[in-house]
Parts: C-alpha cells; structure tokens; sequence
C-alpha cells in the first residue's frame, strides 16, 4: 500500500507472526529492524518508548513527516521488532489518511515493497512482480516517485543523520 513516502509493505507492528511474515516474504535480514509507522506521539508509549522533553520537542518538528527516527526500545517485549538493537525506527506521516488508517489499524510496521537489495517498488505492478498472490491485499495510488523516509537516530537529544531521503536534515 502507499505510505507518505513509496509503496509500503505493511501489517500490525503488535503481531510477531505477521512481523515475522513480512521479514520472509521481503527476504529481509532478521537482523535489520523495520520503520515502523504510528499515528501519533501517543502511539510511542504502547512500545514502552520514554522520550524527554528536549526529544519531544524534536519529534514535533519533524513530524508529521517524510522522517524516520530511532529511539530507545529497551523492553524485550519486542524483541521481535527491535532484532536485539533495543531500539526502533518510527514515522509519524503527514496524509491525514494514514494517519486515520493508523488509529484504526494501530502501529503498523512498513518496509519498502521490494526484495531486500532491489529498489523499491515505485507501481502496484511492480510490487506483483515481487509478491504475487503471497501479499493478502494491493492498493493502488498509481505511481510514487518520493524518495523513502529520511532514518535519524536521536539519543540524548542528538540527532544523527543515517540515510539521507526525502527531508535534509541541518544539524
């Protein structure tokens, strides 16, 4: 389905089999953790993510947005999600349809719709290419030409850009 940014692979970031689905499905390495899209500020909290004041006020001016951030997750309750990094990567979206669909569906996780190493599908086409009849549902918004999310690490209130996407970052 599309996500704010390129067509995502998603399901229920709260479901280990459905987690653990997507990581096959892609042939992504178990190792590497997933963005994980989320409705709200509020949404971090369900993943046992403390964030300061200073974080806060970073977070609310780079979301909603084409921004992903990584933050402390030290709950081995998700373990299954944060791979043994004790961290995870969240987006909050600016289309107001995501983020409806995300306070219906909760925290979805959202790998690009590729095989890992092979660009991102940009077409539902393309993502049948990939995933067949293997994927439950396709939605199609047409052809997304965005650049994936922009991946930041925030710790003690300092940012570190890790890939560079869609927003520039100045630090």
């Amino acid at each position: 389905m599309p996500t704010d940014t390129i067509y995502g692979l998603v399901g229920s970031a709260k479901n280990q089999e459905t987690t653990r689905r997507i990581y096959g499905l892609r042939k992504r390495d178990f190792r590497k953790p997933m963005i994980i899209l989320i409705g709200s500020l509020n949404d971090l909290k369900s993943f046992s993510v403390k964030i300061s004041p200073k974080t806060k006020r970073l977070l609310n001016k780079l979301w909603p947005g084409k921004v992903s951030v990584i933050l402390p997750c030290p709950s081995k309750k998700f373990s299954y999600l944060h791979r043994g990094t004790k961290t995870l990567a969240f987006r909050l979206p600016r289309p107001k349809f995501l983020r409806q669909l995300l306070e219906l569906t909760g925290p979805l996780v959202a790998p690009s719709a590729n095989l890992q190493g092979l660009p991102p599908a940009s077409t539902i086409k393309e993502a049948k290419k990939y995933f067949g009849a293997k994927v439950d549902f396709y939605v199609n918004a047409g052809k997304l030409n965005s650049p994936p999310s922009t991946l930041i690490s925030v710790r003690n209130g300092k940012i570190s850009v890790l890939r560079e996407g869609a927003v520039k970052i100045r630090i």
